[in-house]
Formats: structure tokens, C-alpha cells, sequence
């Protein structure tokens, strides 16, 4: 069995494509055996606005994983994001059936889609629903009730919901370019599921995964995701800044941001400071110097300014997050954001590097926050493979019997 399973992550973003394939090591651990990467074009913060061109983009990103791992992909898990996904907080309560009393699976099933029966926008659909508690007579923080006694059963459900068109369109992207899609996972639970431990989703902690365009952010506590949100803006805007700011093109600001860019002037040194960048002027060939100071200088204000934004959405979800904050994503790369991040939101900061107690393999390959999602969407693969899950679209009774199955695979 073990040998059989393939477990492919693709992670579909506005800036990248990325491929992880792994497979199951003898250690619980999924050792990488190949990886991909390629520009990404079709797509705008989250929605596909090209299918034959984000269908060539995962081909290319796939083909490269492919090469790497000298295996044929079919099927990959693939990431649900975009500015367009809402998140909720629901409850709902039903009788325990049976003469017994004693809860079943067919009842935390319909305590769920009790509490998922919500009124939706037209052309809205439920896409995830991930249970917090369940409450049984009145005993609440119960995580695993089947198999206890009791006449009444609530369940809290973190509820998420996207426009049908949306997901429609990825899957026919996926699908177009060669491969099936064995499961659809939100992003930021997927980044999660490879950095967290289940420590820090106990004591709780806030996941910010930040693309080119859009940024997520997911909260968790008391093991379970208590707050959800999405941003309309990513690290492009740094990208943007620097070309406005500098009158460069945008591909000479991306270079810039990537092998100059500080966003936190406490890090540079005085020295440091003074040295001048060679510049090239948006439509001219000569070049002109620019110091590291007036940079940051450009990019420091926006880096506050974000995660400002992002501190206010953990405000108000009055959630702890005692175990901090972790910064996944290409955009937690920017020198200087974690400690930015950490002032703002004053709670230990750091980047959300990939788990080594998780991988093994290639994993050093892929190890840096922009693989953390692709990483964490072939981690789910495996484990719902070893579950015995299989492919494709799942049972609604399947879904919730893998809530149980494993406490962290609750988080799917």
C-alpha cells in the first residue's frame, strides 16, 4: 500500500506554480522525491482569468517535478484561494438518535450540516467546513464525541464559502492540463498542515501567508481553526512601490526588492546604509547609484502599513496567539517583515520554514516559506492516501470520518 501511494501537491498562485510529489518513508515522514516551479499566468488574486494558461503553467511546473522525481503524475491536491473566500463561525444542534443515546458518526454528521445550513448568495457554495468543538449536554471543548452517551449534540464549525464559478474554473484548469484533482485544500490550512506543530494549533497561533496578490491569514486555537481571512494585497506592492518610487520597470523593481529590499531600517548598519545599487531608469540604458537607505525608506511605510491591516483582523477575532505568528508565502521573504510583523503585532514572529519532522527526501530543496503550501498540499495527499481516502471527490460521511481519523487531519 505504502509504496503505492503518490502524493502530488500543486500549488496553483497569481505569481508561481509549484509541484511537490512525495511518497510515504518508513519514518511517518513523506520524503520529496521531486519538485517544480514556473511563472504562473491566467491568474488574478485567487481566480482563474485564462484557463489554457494556467493549464500551460501547471503542465510546465508538473513536467519539471516530473523530471525531477522520474515518476508520471495523474492527479495532484490542489490550493483554494482568492480574495473571494468568506469565513464563518457557525453552530447547530440535533438529538442523538438510537435508544441507546450513545453518539454515532451519522450523528456528528448531522450536527455539522446543521451547523453549515446557512443561507447563501446565489451561485455561493460551501467549500470547507472545519470543526471546532462539539458540546455534549452542555460539556463543551469535546473534540472526538462519537462513542459518548447524550441527548444533545452541538457542533461549532468554522464555515467557509466562495463563489461555485470559482472552483469550477481551477478544477477545469487542473483538468485541462493532464491531471485530476484528487482534493481541494484552502491554502493557508495547507501551509499549516507543514509547518505547525500541533503544539502551536493547541495553544493557538495565526498562520499569514502572503503571494504576490492576495494574502491569507487563518488563526488557530485550541487545536482548531477559530478565524479565517483574506486580503486583497500581497508582495507586489512592494514591487509596485519600488518602480513608482525609483521610475523603474516593474521586472528591474522585482530584482531590486528580491536582492536589495529591507523593509525594517533597524537591520541596516550605517555602512550598510550608504552602499549604492546600480539602478537602470524605466526607458533608458545608462545606469544611476541609489542607496540602501532611500530603499527602505520606500518600502518600510508599506510593510507597517500591511501589517497593521492584518493585526487589526486578529483584533478583532479575539483570538490568543500565545504560540505567535508565522509568515509563509514568497512575500515572507522580504528581509525585515518578520520583525516588522512582530513589533505590529506584538507576538512572537518568525517564518514559517517547513517542519523536518515531517519531510525528508529532497525536503532541503524546497525547504523556504514560498513552498510551504505545495509542501503541505502533498502532506495531505499522503495522509489521506494512507487513509485509504482515495481519489477524487470524497463522501460527505468520508470527510467526516476524517475528522476523526486523526486529530490534525480534521484541518482539511
Amino acid at each position: 500500500m505504502v509504496n503505492e501511494i503518490q502524493a502530488v501537491g500543486l500549488d496553483i498562485g497569481t505569481s508561481r506554480v509549484r509541484c511537490v510529489i512525495g511518497e510515504p518513508a518508513a519514518s511517518g515522514k513523506m520524503n520529496v522525491i521531486g519538485y517544480g516551479e514556473t511563472e504562473s499566468k491566467g491568474l488574478r488574486r485567487g481566480v482563474v482569468t485564462s484557463t489554457e494558461a494556467v493549464a500551460e503553467s501547471i503542465r510546465r511546473a508538473v513536467a519539471e517535478a516530473e523530471r525531477v522525481s522520474g515518476v508520471e503524475v495523474e492527479f495532484a491536491t490542489v490550493n483554494l484561494s482568492g480574495e473571494h473566500l468568506r469565513g464563518e463561525n457557525k453552530n447547530g444542534v440535533v438529538a442523538v438518535a438510537g435508544p441507546d443515546k450513545e453518539i454515532t458518526d451519522d450523528d456528528t454528521e448531522r450536527s455539522v450540516d446543521s451547523a453549515s445550513a446557512m443561507p447563501l448568495t446565489p451561485g455561493w457554495e460551501v467549500v470547507s467546513r472545519l470543526p471546532q468543538e462539539f458540546i455534549v449536554d452542555g460539556q463543551d471543548g469535546i473534540t472526538e464525541p462519537v462513542g459518548m452517551s447524550g441527548s444533545r449534540l452541538e457542533a461549532l464549525v468554522h464555515v467557509v464559502t466562495s463563489p461555485s464559478a470559482v472552483r469550477q474554473n481551477l478544477v477545469k484548469a487542473v483538468t485541462r492540463s493532464g491531471l485530476d484533482v484528487e482534493n481541494l485544500v484552502l491554502e493557508p490550512l495547507a501551509a499549516a498542515e507543514s509547518v505547525l506543530s500541533d503544539d502551536d494549533k493547541e495553544y493557538g497561533c495565526a498562520i499569514v501567508n502572503m503571494g504576490a496578490e492576495i494574502t491569507s491569514l487563518i488563526i488557530f486555537g485550541r487545536g482548531a481553526v477559530q478565524h479565517s481571512a483574506v486580503f486583497p494585497f500581497g508582495s507586489m506592492l512592494f514591487t509596485k512601490d519600488i518602480a513608482t518610487g525609483l521610475r523603474v520597470s516593474i521586472p528591474e523593481a522585482a530584482k531590486i526588492k528580491r536582492e536589495h529590499g529591507c523593509v525594517a531600517s533597524f537591520l541596516i548598519g550605517e555602512e550598510e546604509k550608504q552602499e549604492i545599487i546600480e539602478i537602470v531608469p524605466f526607458g533608458r540604458s545608462d545606469t544611476r547609484g541609489l542607496s540602501k537607505e532611500i530603499l527602505c525608506d520606500i518600502m518600510q511605510p508599506r510593510a507597517v502599513e500591511l501589517m497593521q491591516h492584518i493585526a487589526r483582523e486578529t483584533d478583532a477575532a479575539k483570538s490568543q496567539i500565545s504560540a505567535g505568528v508565522f509568515l509563509t508565502g514568497g512575500g515572507a521573504m522580504v528581509r525585515g517583515l518578520p520583525e516588522i510583523a512582530e513589533q505590529v503585532f506584538d507576538a512572537p514572529t518568525r517564518v514559517g520554514f517547513l517542519d523536518q519532522s515531517y519531510f525528508g527526501g529532497l525536503a532541503d530543496e524546497v525547504l523556504d516559506p514560498s513552498w510551504a503550501t505545495a509542501a503541505g498540499l502533498a502532506l495531505c495527499s499522503m495522509r489521506g492516501q494512507m487513509r485509504g481516502d482515495g481519489h477524487g471527490e470524497k463522501s460527505s460521511a468520508k470527510r467526516v470520518a476524517e475528522w476523526f481519523g486523526n486529530f490534525r487531519d480534521k484541518f482539511r
